[in-house]
């Protein structure tokens, strides 16, 4: 169920990424040794940047989102990897929340395909250190969709040297 998830949100980002108009390139899901799965690229000479990215680290979760912000507890290995700043490409967190049922994540018809619930985001660049050694419960905005309009705005940020 756990490899289902994962593959339901590279197919989520994939998506939205797609419909906002950008390209997703993938990692190299065997050699995972930067914590970058997905990177969302432009194919553009406008901006201060050509060509802009952003790096994603994906997580997936059937976890029901109540709280806002929602807590979710993230490797140390991936909290440290997003929280560096001497980043070239802006990097993000992306969680995934599908529904328990497989069966209820996507209806589809002639006229719309319906992919449920939601991907969140979040930055955690320049984000302190921390003395746990397994795992640090970082909270996400619900407001925070990665859906076609933010993701459009991020890529415009970063366009002109700004941050997601």
């Amino acid at each position: 169920m756990n490899d289902l998830k994962s593959e339901f949100s590279y197919a989520y980002v994939r998506a939205v990424a797609h419909a906002a108009g950008y390209f997703v390139q993938e990692s190299n899901r065997t050699f995972d040794a930067d914590g970058v799965d997905l990177t969302v690229l432009a194919r553009t000479a406008n901006g201060n940047v050509r060509s802009p990215r952003l790096d994603i680290q994906l997580k997936a979760t059937a976890k029901a989102v109540t709280e806002d912000p929602f807590p979710f507890d993230l490797e140390i290995k991936n909290y440290d990897e997003l929280r560096s700043t001497e980043l070239q490409v802006p990097r993000v967190l992306v969680v995934v929340v599908v529904p328990d049922e497989v069966t209820h994540w996507v209806t589809a018809n002639e006229t719309e395909l319906v992919m449920r619930h939601c991907g969140y985001w979040l930055s955690l660049r320049g984000k302190p250190s921390t003395a746990n050694e397994a795992t640090i419960r970082v909270r996400i905005s619900r407001a925070a969709c990665f859906h076609v309009d933010p993701v459009r705005a991020m890529m415009e940020r970063i366009k002109l040297r700004g941050l997601p």
